[in-house]
């Protein structure tokens, strides 16, 4: 199995990574209530700070996933260069996990721009799908 591929499963395994810092990480500011785990949606709802936005890099997180996902797929099926292909998925992960960071340290800017680049790195993927001009 190729680098893309591994970077699929860490792109999946991300979200998850971020509800566990969400439900059981330790924080500065302190747990709004004792985890629930018959309601933990209710009870993440609930929290603030540091969960919260961990909590939302999870959301992000699985928004960010299948759109990946798809891009390593589609790359391989039109015979893209399997080295491009690991560079887009490899800028994509380190920039996903540098974005969940910035989400817990509360640097809103700065994470946007790294969004940014996880974005531009799947779309480049599409592209590079589309005009096969490095088959």
């Amino acid at each position: 199995m190729d680098i893309a591929f591994w970077c699929v499963l860490v792109a999946g395994l991300l979200p998850i990574a971020c509800a566990g810092i969400a439900k059981f990480a330790k924080f500065s500011e302190k747990a709004t209530g004792r985890f629930d785990n018959h309601h933990p949606r209710e009870w993440l709802e609930n929290q603030k700070g540091a969960r919260k936005r961990a909590h939302a890099a999870q959301g992000n997180s699985w928004e960010a996933f299948p759109f990946f996902a798809a891009a390593v797929i589609i790359a391989h099926i039109q015979h893209v260069d399997l080295f491009q292909i690991n560079v887009a998925a490899i800028i994509f992960i380190v920039a996903r996990v540098m974005y969940i960071g910035l989400y817990l340290a509360d640097r809103a800017s700065l994470r946007s721009i790294v969004w940014s680049i996880s974005f531009l790195a799947t779309v480049s993927l599409y592209l590079l799908a589309a005009t096969g001009t490095l088959r």
